[in-house]
């Protein structure tokens, strides 16, 4: 529906009567002409006919003109259907492995062997995309811990910086620790009460400053909820001459601690997770989608489009109209001595 910002604008719509009106009190009345013959006297009143005409065309143009620019002055805005916008109070972050051992290609998809972290930036950009009105941000960590992208909305910069991180880039180690208190680092300085962390690993703490628990109990002391995700298969056959047939059975997540994962996650109200193929790690992501639902409350938003432009543009033609007629009226009453 069309809605007026400022309907009080239309009060102005008689004020050139009114300025006419008292303008007229104080003008003049003219002194009668002496006409010498009928004949000057006949053609005079057929030109002042003529002129009484257009002028009543002119006066009802300055009012319509005047009516446009009081509409615009009103600001006319057209306000759409309401459009319901999910909200939540919800910071998370995602902290990801990115170390060497990330290269293992121990996930099996339709057949084949690809490395572990393919899958998880599938599984990972697919759980972002979903978080409609969650701020989300991403940590990556190695031997080192980088804020790849801060809390932000724009999930789609955040899931391309994450496709885009090689294996090996944050270095070949493990610092779990640096990268929990690097995540809570970033949280604390939001005021939200929801924060989330999911920390997704495939060894062992063997390298960095903080110690895991030291990080996940400064985690607790903000409300902070550490959920861990130990990722890899537990056994895996080792090419040999002949391929995968003729390898030997390994255990490629022989480094991965999950005593320590299940602590940090207990320490602050949170849960451990074992993800050993790509389907369990989907069914993780889904778990995690429900234990913190996205929508909490929604927000009613309605777009709004202005309209003014429409009544100004058409007054301020009609304006440049009257203008060009006037020059023309005046040109043509110099070459013509009657008119």
């Amino acid at each position: 529906m069309i809605e007026w910002l400022w309907p009080w604008a239309f009060a102005a719509l008689p004020l050139p009567w009114l300025v006419r009106r008292l303008t007229a009190r104080h003008t003049r009345q003219q002194p009668a002409l002496a006409v010498p013959s009928m004949e000057d006297f006949a053609a005079v009143t057929q030109a002042e006919r003529s002129q009484a005409g257009q002028s009543a065309w002119r006066l009802l143009a300055l009012w319509v003109a005047w009516a446009l620019l009081l509409a615009a002055v009103a600001r006319p805005q057209f306000t759409g259907d309401p459009v319901n916008l999910p909200t939540t109070g919800r910071d998370l972050m995602l902290a990801v492995d990115i170390s060497g051992s990330m290269a293992t290609e121990d996930m099996e998809v339709d057949g084949d062997f690809v490395e572990r972290l393919t899958v998880v930036k599938a599984v990972i950009a697919n759980f972002a995309q979903a978080r409609v009105g969650d701020r989300i941000g991403l940590v990556l960590f190695g031997t080192n811990a980088y804020l790849q992208a801060p809390l932000t909305f724009d999930v789609k910069s955040v899931n391309r910086l994450l496709i885009e991180a090689p294996v090996g880039i944050a270095g070949g180690k493990t610092a779990i620790g640096d990268a929990i208190g690097l995540a809570v680092k970033r949280l604390r300085m939001r005021q939200q009460d929801e924060k989330i962390l999911i920390l997704l690993t495939d060894g062992a703490n063997n390298v960095g400053e903080v110690e895991p628990k030291i990080a996940a109990e400064l985690a607790a002391r903000d409300n902070i909820r550490i959920y861990t995700i130990g990722v890899g298969a537990d056994e895996m056959r080792m090419p040999g001459l002949l391929g995968r047939i003729s390898g030997r059975m390994t255990n490629p997540s022989a480094d991965l601690d999950e005593d320590t994962l299940q602590a940090i996650a207990d320490a602050t109200g949170g849960r451990y997770f074992r993800a050993r193929d790509p389907r369990t790690l989907i069914e993780i992501y889904a778990l995690i989608d429900q234990l913190e639902p996205v929508e909490q409350e929604a927000e009613i938003f309605r777009p709004v489009q202005a309209l003014y432009f429409w009544p100004l543009g058409t007054s301020v033609l009609i304006w440049v109209l009257l203008l060009i007629a006037d020059f023309r009226r005046s040109a043509g009453s110099r070459e013509d001595p009657h008119v």
